[in-house]
């Protein structure tokens, strides 16, 4: 399995053709306490940086954008009962959505593990 970021701090953990999304630890805590997320429907189409979900948190609302184009094959129903899974394990359970990926070449323009630390770093 491969794991690419963006500018955004979205993460997207590519097993095949199926690529799991979700925002990074660095995101969640710049949110601070998630009580309220949102995510896409199951057979939703998508293309790269479409706003694919929302979370909310004490502080502010954000929009989260898809890394890569393609059809949702499901939303992390456990975020309904417990948002706190963002702040939690945001890079683990706290995931938001998985999908069907039609164009994995997209995943090129992301950001390795290294070159996000590096970018995030530089924040």
């Amino acid at each position: 399995m491969s794991r690419y970021f963006t500018p955004e701090h979205e993460w997207i953990e590519v097993d095949g053709e199926v690529g799991t999304v979700g925002i990074t630890d660095y995101a969640q805590g710049q949110l601070g306490d998630v009580v309220f997320v949102d995510v896409p429907v199951e057979g939703r189409e998508l293309s790269k940086g479409d706003e694919a979900a929302t979370v909310e948190s004490v502080k502010a609302a954000s929009d989260v954008y898809t890394p890569a184009s393609g059809t949702v094959l499901e939303g992390n129903a456990a975020l309904a009962d417990t948002p706190d899974l963002v702040n939690t394990d945001p890079e683990g359970e706290g995931w938001f959505f998985k999908l069907t990926l039609s164009d994995p070449t997209e995943l090129e323009e992301l950001m390795d593990e290294a070159a996000y630390e590096a970018f995030v770093a530089k924040l």
